[in-house]
């Protein structure tokens, strides 16, 4: 009974270390969680004054540039999986390397070559541990993505598009991350980054200038541009920061899922220990209990041995 007394109280000790871990990494995620959900949110009117400029590009000129041209002379695909460098926050990093697995049979079932990039540690040693082959990785800022590394990855993602050489450059490039909605909710998301394909173009406000006419509804009028000093220049500054702000985009929505999903698995991981350490505490008594009463009893027994001697 002494023995299980010991390895009750052992187990005791180690849970209450591992608790307080847990709610220390719960209390660091929830400080994080608020400016990187900002940084997310805040992201959206820059991303949609790109777009509306894009979208005016498309309607008013001729949106005809690398970027938006199918390649057909390679088979390669670049794929960039974002992940988290650290554990101990639930399924996000499997889910993602989950999804990222699923697009590769996909891509390769379609006859194209994969190129694979990272962005966090788990998602570089598990597919190195698997024999992938990783052209490129980014580790150390999972959780709160820096401008030059942001910059780095388009860099690297489009200048592998707009290589010209097939064994080198890549026909286009995906993304699989994790899109914040709340605290409670992130869901996987594959992207197709290039070529640009884009959806927001306001064609239905011309249809319904055209109807209406400009005079009777002028708020309805889409304004004309004009570009200088070419639109060969504007698109050639325009659409890379379009490409480049949609990986920001991504990064910042899943660094803000990475902290929430690290958040939660950690409050749930301090409950839990929180139980165990009542269950052993049960278990430490009920086992402290039988050693006194076993400890009562020889001594009752051993005085009426005395007694009847």
């Amino acid at each position: 009974m002494a023995g299980n007394l010991r390895v009750y109280k052992q187990r005791i000790a180690s849970t209450e270390k591992l608790q307080k871990v847990f709610r220390a990494m719960e209390l660091i995620a929830a400080s994080r969680i608020g400016k990187a959900r900002d940084k997310a949110t805040s992201a959206g009117p820059y991303e949609k004054a790109l777009t509306q400029a894009v979208a005016a590009v498309a309607v008013h000129g001729n949106l005809e540039h690398p970027l938006t041209q199918k390649r057909e002379d390679t088979k390669r695909v670049a794929v960039l999986a974002v992940t988290s460098d650290r554990g101990m926050a639930g399924a996000y990093s499997a889910t993602i390397l989950r999804e990222t697995e699923k697009l590769l049979a996909e891509l390769r079932e379609q006859g194209k070559e994969p190129v694979l990039y990272t962005s966090g540690r788990r998602a570089g040693s598990y597919l190195r541990f698997r024999d992938q082959t990783v052209e490129k990785s980014w580790d150390g800022e999972s959780d709160a993505p820096s401008s030059e590394m942001i910059h780095e990855i388009g860099r690297e993602l489009l200048g592998a598009f707009l290589n010209e050489d097939p064994n080198e450059g890549v026909a286009e490039v995906y993304l699989v991350f994790t899109r914040f909605k709340n605290m409670v909710v992130q869901v996987p998301e594959i992207r197709q980054m290039v070529p640009l394909t884009v959806v927001d173009t306001p064609e239905q406000d011309v249809e319904r200038e055209k109807e209406l006419g400009f005079e009777d509804h002028p708020e309805l009028a889409f304004p004309e541009y004009e570009f200088e000093p070419s639109e060969e220049a504007v698109l050639d500054a325009l659409l890379p920061l379009y490409v480049e702000n949609r990986i920001r985009n991504a990064l910042l929505q899943a660094a803000a899922s990475e902290l929430a999903s690290r958040q939660r698995a950690m409050h749930t991981a301090t409950e839990n220990a929180e139980e165990l350490i009542e269950d052993y505490t049960r278990l430490a008594n009920s086992a402290r209990q039988a050693e006194i009463t076993q400890e009562i009893s020889e001594i009752v027994s051993g005085a009426d041995a005395l007694a009847n001697g």
